[in-house]
């Protein structure tokens, strides 16, 4: 609804292009934080977004399942599982997911209740994400960011996710994502990621990246990374 009243005064001549650019900033000043907007949309009933239902979080089971498969991956960690709509379809040995929202983190609890391969922890400091590491027994074959980074608008929670996404992860990496920078609309912010993993991440590499059969609808795309010996 925000995004569409900004096209349409941006199209207006003359005027557009600066009216949209004003729509924006004010957009960003009353953005009150990623930690409260997630926590504030699962609370008034709300569920993760578009990229967690339908025809993409099919597409996205499919391709992190087979990998998983193929990979022999035992256990997975992701930072920020949302209300585990995506989670429904996975196919994981053992599971952890994270979270900034503790609503997110009840609905899940509430859905997997007798599911004993999945654990699911509120982070109350999305600044202490890289510390997270430390907790020997969340370390994982395989951790997973699923459409978070441009949900990122905070540059110190940005690096702090990013180095405890690798930190937590053993053999593998998967992002699913935007990778361009571009600049805060209210709640997103796309970055080129890829630009980060390859300057403070050396004992990692892009493996594959699979091209999203969905580019019509959404900009994400699946980058995997593999942990290499140096």
């Amino acid at each position: 609804m925000r995004r569409s009243f900004i096209v349409v005064i941006g199209s207006i001549p003359l005027i557009g292009p600066f009216a949209r650019e004003v729509c924006r900033l004010l957009l960003n000043f009353l953005f009150p934080g990623s930690q409260k907007y997630w926590e504030g949309r699962y609370a008034r009933g709300k569920d993760s977004g578009n990229g967690s239902r339908g025809e993409l979080r099919e597409y996205k089971a499919s391709v992190i399942n087979a990998f998983v498969r193929t990979n022999n991956i035992l256990s997975v960690i992701e930072l920020g599982c949302g209300d585990g709509g995506q989670l429904a379809l996975a196919e994981y040995p053992r599971y952890i997911g994270l979270d900034v929202s503790p609503t997110a983190i009840d609905l899940c609890k509430g859905n997997f209740t007798l599911d004993n391969t999945k654990r699911f922890y509120y982070i109350e400091d999305p600044l202490c994400v890289d510390l997270l590491a430390d907790i020997i027994e969340w370390r994982s074959d395989l951790a997973l960011s699923l459409d978070v980074i441009f949900h990122l608008i905070s540059d110190d929670v940005y690096q702090s996710y990013l180095r405890g996404l690798f930190d937590l992860a053993i053999r593998y990496v998967i992002i699913y994502s935007s990778n361009v920078d571009e600049k805060q609309f209210y709640q997103t912010r796309k970055r080129e990621f890829t630009r980060w993993v390859s300057r403070n991440a050396a004992d990692w590499q892009l493996a594959e990246k699979i091209v999203n059969p969905y580019s019509s609808v959404t900009n994400s795309s699946f980058y995997i990374y593999q942990k290499v010996k140096l």
